[in-house]
């Protein structure tokens, strides 16, 4: 096939066999040149604990929030074949019309998300419901040979437990080049027919409950698949439901609208679809957020600018919860290794115990931080001379300072969760609706000196008693489930609140209040009611007395008040927070929000960025003559016009290039010389080209058009 490339070429690069690939430990990565740690192993077996514990943790939390779907999941494959189970001969009467069961699974727009998903649900069909279930998608099947194909060879590998003559069939399958529904249908029914049910078989539910299983289909991705391939399968296969039970799953990211838009109804007619969602994207970030963050059980944390990045990319890009989780991995890995102090990164009772064996270049690292100094400052002088001279003092003092970290964290979280509990359901939500937006205000400064929370006391105030009760019940709930000793007081001054609350007789009060005022309205003359009225107007816009329940919701405000500002401090004011929080939100941006053009011009403007070769440096605007070919070409590209004399620019090369030759004259030809050149030239364009530079034209001969901006 003809190409339209600058050039063609073949180039065999032979394998060095001399050269042997030497294995560096991967701790070893930790060391930052003069900068390296001697706890750098120690950093790295930390961040591999936690990280460990992390993933075993939303692994779980995975299970738990898939655990309904699933579930229903599996009623509704089980009630579709229910006359299965009785008599396995007559189970296609149940089925009305030739119907596909069909599911219709509504993942979302987090498509990079659903093959976990999918892939779990496999494992739980596999083991609860039949071996024989099949995932497919779109790109593998551009049409129904590659689809039956497809369906044939994943068939085949399921993990039955068949005897030899079985296993001669399926072989014989295989073999088979014409694959076809009929040829399915006749391997199911030699299969399921020729199994003994005295056999042994693996521990599954539906080896004592069904001698047929059916088959499950999952495609993936429904809305890529052809239409006329979804079209003919389902035509066929519900032709052959009596000899191939077969049930559909459909992986649906948009709307169920699509099933519809891709099939005519003559063919959605022969589905009994049933619709199933999964869990939102946005609470399921929620719930990592509140197991993995909003936790004492894990010793790291994020400051406010590195969260926010993970949620713009979450909220913006993609609504992947396995790429915000990957992102706190790389979170997680960059801080044990930019911070040689994350040592101490680790459960309590360990970080105490890691002090003692602090050499004297951790306990300088101590005494640098910033947090620490400004500790430092604010005691006596006769402590100042101690913690920064001797090691044994600065060692007692980072037990302590630890041991505070931790309790304020307690203490911070829990007042986080009751600060939320009167914020989430007021008007127009001032503090925000979830509870990672009330805390990212919370990391970035104090909460109470911004105008959404003096707007937030404001609402408190005008809150009715029942709204009130129920948000002091919430707050006591939350409190009651910690575990934490530090905050009983608050428990028991809530409960104090509730039952005041309870106690009150608004309505015998405001009898008390109309009868004192009808009785200044005795006198019924006109002058002495005008004279009431203004007294009356008088007393409102000076004083207006207060209810007993107006007062104790001024008492719970108030309360609400001195509870944040006395927990709820920024974590950049406690000593030593930069042991447990990452915030090197650059480092992070750069890794996360790839940037291609602006590294590849990077990369052919300044070569010495990555390549780090004295020899590379050049002043801006000159083109060194030991760059790489390709650099060279892009520089001289830069200066050209639209469309570039393929001539001149082969002439510039060689002038550049031969400026750093130094070959002899009698070894090498200028003859010679000039075709390595030439062919160095043809190499570099169309790398370029290959890169989305330049292209070729047919407006001039010997020219190509460059396809980037600039230029005269």
């Amino acid at each position: 096939m003809a190409t339209s490339s600058v050039s063609k070429g073949c180039f065999v690069f032979k394998p060095n066999f001399k050269k042997r690939k030497i294995s560096v430990p991967i701790e070893d990565y930790f060391n930052k040149g003069k900068n390296a740690s001697e706890d750098s192993k120690l950093r790295f077996e930390t961040y591999q604990l936690i990280w460990q514990q992390m993933k075993s943790e939303t692994e779980r939390l995975q299970e738990e929030l898939n655990k309904n779907l699933f579930d229903s999941l599996i009623e509704f494959l089980q009630t579709s074949h229910s006359g299965l189970w009785k008599n396995s001969e007559d189970w296609s009467c149940e089925i009305k019309l030739r119907e596909i069961p069909t599911a219709a699974l509504i993942l979302g727009v987090n498509v990079t998300d659903h093959d976990l998903t999918l892939r779990s649900l496999t494992e739980v069909l596999q083991n609860n419901v039949t071996p024989y279930v099949v995932s497919l998608q779109a790109k593998d099947c551009p049409d129904m040979k590659h689809f039956l194909q497809k369906l044939v060879s994943q068939l085949m590998d399921c993990k039955v437990d068949v005897q030899s003559k079985e296993k001669e069939s399926v072989q014989v399958i295989q073999k088979n080049v014409h694959y076809s529904m009929d040829s399915l249908s006749a391997w199911y029914m030699s299969v399921t027919q020729k199994t003994d049910p005295k056999m042994p078989r693996k521990k599954r539910t539906f080896s004592s409950q069904w001698q047929s299983p059916p088959v499950v289909l999952i495609l993936k991705d429904m809305e890529s698949f052809t239409t006329k391939v979804l079209q003919d399968f389902i035509i066929i296969s519900s032709q052959h439901l009596h000899e191939f039970p077969l049930i559909l799953i459909f992986g649906i990211a948009t709307s169920p609208v699509v099933i519809h838009r891709l099939l005519p109804h003559a063919v959605s007619s022969l589905l009994c679809i049933e619709l199933f969602q999964s869990l939102s994207c946005k609470e399921h970030l929620t719930t990592v957020l509140n197991k993995l963050l909003l936790t004492t059980q894990f010793p790291f944390k994020l400051s406010e600018k590195v969260l926010q990045i993970l949620t713009n990319i979450f909220l913006y890009h993609d609504f992947s919860i396995q790429n915000f989780i990957k992102g706190l991995q790389l979170s997680l890995l960059e801080h044990f290794y930019s911070q040689p102090l994350s040592v101490l990164c680790c459960n309590l009772p360990e970080a105490k115990r890691r002090t003692h064996f602090l050499s004297a270049n951790q306990c300088e690292n101590i005494r640098r931080l910033p947090s620490f100094r400004r500790y430092v400052e604010k005691q006596s002088s006769q402590k100042q001379v101690a913690l920064l001279t001797s090691d044994k003092s600065l060692k007692e003092e980072t037990q302590s300072l630890l041991e505070n970290l931790h309790v304020y964290h307690t203490n911070y979280f829990l007042a986080l969760r009751c600060l939320h509990q009167f914020t989430s359901s007021l008007p127009k939500y001032p503090l925000g609706r979830q509870i990672r937006e009330l805390y990212c205000m919370c990391l970035e400064k104090n909460i109470w000196d911004s105008e959404e929370y003096a707007s937030v006391l404001q609402l408190l105030r005008l809150l009715a008693k029942d709204e009130l009760m129920a948000m002091l019940q919430n707050c006591f709930k939350v409190f009651q489930s910690s575990s934490a000793k530090e905050l009983g007081n608050t428990a028991k001054k809530i409960e104090e609140f509730l039952a005041q609350f309870q106690s009150l007789d608004e309505t015998k009060e405001e009898e008390d209040t109309s009868q004192s005022q009808s009785k200044g309205l005795q006198k019924t003359d006109l002058y002495h009611l005008q004279k009431s009225l203004l007294e009356m107007k008088e007393l409102r816009s000076t004083s207006k007395r207060q209810t007993k329940f107006e007062v104790l919701r001024e008492q719970v405000v108030s309360f609400v008040d001195s509870l944040v500002r006395e927990y709820l401090l920024p974590p950049d004011t406690q000593p030593l927070h930069e042991t447990l929080y990452f915030s090197s939100a650059h480092t992070l941006r750069q890794h996360l929000n790839a940037a291609p053009r602006i590294a590849l011009h990077t990369a052919l403007n300044n070569p010495y960025y990555y390549l780090k070769n004295e020899a590379l440096r050049s002043e801006e605007g000159c083109i060194p003559n030991v760059a790489p070919d390709i650099c060279i070409a892009y520089k001289l590209h830069l200066e050209c016009s639209r469309l570039i004399n393929l001539v001149d620019w082969s002439e510039a090369f060689a002038t550049v290039v031969t400026a750093a030759e130094k070959m002899d004259a009698n070894s090498v030809t200028s003859e010679e010389r000039n075709e390595v050149i030439h062919a160095r030239f043809i190499r570099a364009v169309s790398e370029l080209e290959l890169l989305g530079f330049i292209k070729p034209t047919k407006q001039k001969t010997d020219h190509v058009a460059r396809l980037t901006w600039g230029g005269c």
